[in-house]
């Protein structure tokens, strides 16, 4: 009989080599985006933003939002995106308000 312990490590393992095979498009791979997020992130987990031009080795534009978690490619073209970076350039002036007074 297998123990419950030999079940969960084998579990474990699949579970590991499934994540670490898996390809996201929207994921940032060496730094360039080939496709977007399906899903809109919550904008409490956004630390900051980056811009992705089209260029040769990066078939789209895409706004990039970095997270604690990495970084998700999103498409500029949708409405809460921009919202956000509008919301985190807001963010950005107020800082640089309130250090300048200093």
């Amino acid at each position: 009989m297998v123990s419950i312990r030999a079940t969960v490590m084998v579990i474990t393992i699949l579970t590991v080599c499934v994540l670490v095979t898996h390809t996201d498009s929207s994921a940032v791979p060496h730094g360039c985006c080939r496709g977007y997020m399906k899903t809109k992130l919550p904008f409490p987990v956004i630390r900051g933003y980056s811009v992705q031009t089209q260029r040769e080795l990066c078939p789209i534009n895409a706004i990039i939002f970095h997270t604690q978690k990495g970084k998700a490619c999103t498409d500029p073209a949708l409405n809460w995106v921009m919202d956000y970076v509008n919301r985190l350039r807001n963010k950005a002036q107020r800082v640089h308000i309130k250090n300048s007074k200093m």
